[in-house]
């Protein structure tokens, strides 16, 4: 029994924040951050958006895409939850009129959503459900300090949602092998010290925002996304020169130009939509997803590499020959 993707969503909020407004608060320049990240807007969520807000509008538009109104599971992918506790994912599917379904959140940040789509086609396979809507989400800019020029110019908030069914191995759409894996041993590279049950309080605000050891961080982004990349190629019985799209997690153009090099894939396969939406943690590869949906980069049949890094350390990819989905 294999997952199969058959709905797609996304949404993002409504304020732009371009590199020129960042520019004029902090020291830095349009030029430096776009050398540097690719990035040249973000979206930011109003004060009183949330991440159970954009979850449910990008997961509302996925089930219109695949054309129900009902599914068994619902498994969110989200680094910033509404609150430390209760989990976010059963107030979505209470918000999207769900029902009483199995809902959990997923937290392995950057790489959260294929954690996410790995759970959920487990769901699937195991016949704890038959339908599941795969959300990420994350209002990112929340842990970033506002005082900080090496972070604040690289996230952005938003949501993208897909729903997987339960189908065939042959079908287009179905997703997998998939290759997961972890370095905890390196977690400070990426963290936010304070607010957790190690270090609930702290004196230092900065303690409560995001610390991001960022040359570390590329180093090792582009070779494990690469790895892993390899690894779910293998499995598949696919070389690179199969691959027509490979959409990596949105943290940097850079990485991402690494990582096909690395792979031999041409620049040209590669799906960015970085330089409008900045890094979007788990919601990044669902909003590429997207984007090139709707513009006619992914096309029905055209084998699909995904894989992401992030905080944890996390990281993963998996493959997919991309279905015939209805735009919404």
């Amino acid at each position: 029994m294999a997952a199969v993707l058959c709905g797609l969503g996304a949404w993002l909020p409504p304020r732009v924040l371009a590199n020129e407004e960042i520019a004029a608060r902090l020291d830095t320049s349009d030029e430096w951050i776009r050398s540097r990240t690719g990035i040249a807007e973000r979206r930011v969520a109003d004060p009183g958006t949330s991440t159970v807000d954009m979850a449910v509008a990008a997961g509302r538009q996925a089930l219109d895409s695949a054309g129900l109104t009902e599914v068994d599971a619902v498994v969110l992918a989200t680094a910033t939850p509404d609150q430390v506790c209760p989990a976010s994912a059963p107030q979505v599917a209470a918000r999207l009129g769900l029902g009483e379904v199995n809902a959990v959140d997923v937290n392995a940040v950057c790489s959260g959503f294929l954690y996410a789509l790995a759970t959920a086609s487990g769901f699937i396979a195991g016949g704890i459900a038959r339908r599941v809507l795969v959300i990420g989400a994350d209002t990112f800019t929340t842990l970033v300090d506002p005082d900080d020029r090496g972070t604040v110019p690289i996230f952005g908030d938003g949501a993208g949602a897909v729903v997987l069914r339960a189908g065939d191995a042959d079908e287009l759409g179905a997703l997998g092998p998939f290759a997961l894996h972890s370095d905890g041993g390196l977690a400070e590279l990426l963290m936010v010290p304070a607010g957790g049950a190690k270090q609930r309080r702290s004196d230092n605000p900065h303690d409560y925002f995001l610390d991001m050891h960022g040359q570390a961080v590329f180093r090792q982004a582009g070779t494990r996304m690469a790895e892993a990349s390899r690894s779910v190629l293998e499995q598949a019985g696919w070389t690179v020169g199969d691959v027509d799209r490979f959409i990596g997690h949105q943290a940097n153009i850079r990485i991402l130009q690494t990582t096909a090099k690395y792979l031999g894939l041409p620049q040209d396969a590669l799906v960015v939509n970085i330089e409008r939406t900045g890094n979007t943690s788990a919601a990044s590869i669902p909003l590429a997803m997207a984007d090139a949906q709707r513009d006619g980069t992914l096309l029905a049949g055209q084998r699909v590499l995904l894989s992401a890094f992030g905080a944890g350390l996390t990281w993963g990819a998996t493959l997919l020959r991309w279905p015939a989905l209805a735009n919404v």
